[in-house]
């Protein structure tokens, strides 16, 4: 098993990946869609909490490339 794997979140419609060993914690996500990216829980994405269209596009602000869309 990978010391560092990358966690998935989905909605059905779109899946959120997450590599914790690329995060440089720049917050982007969390100030740009709060009721979805919640770093004091766990699991800490609510991809439920919002449309697939802002997760998308806050995804898409990551700096590091720690949150992606899958395809």
């Amino acid at each position: 098993m990978s010391e560092n794997p990358i966690k998935e979140y989905t909605n059905g419609e779109v899946t959120v990946l997450w590599e914790a060993s690329k995060c440089i914690h720049s917050a982007n996500c969390v100030k740009n869609l709060p009721e979805v990216f919640k770093p004091k829980e766990k699991p800490w994405v609510h991809v439920e909490n919002s449309t697939s269209e802002k997760i998308v596009s806050t995804v898409a602000k990551c700096p590091s490339g720690a949150l992606s869309i899958k395809k």
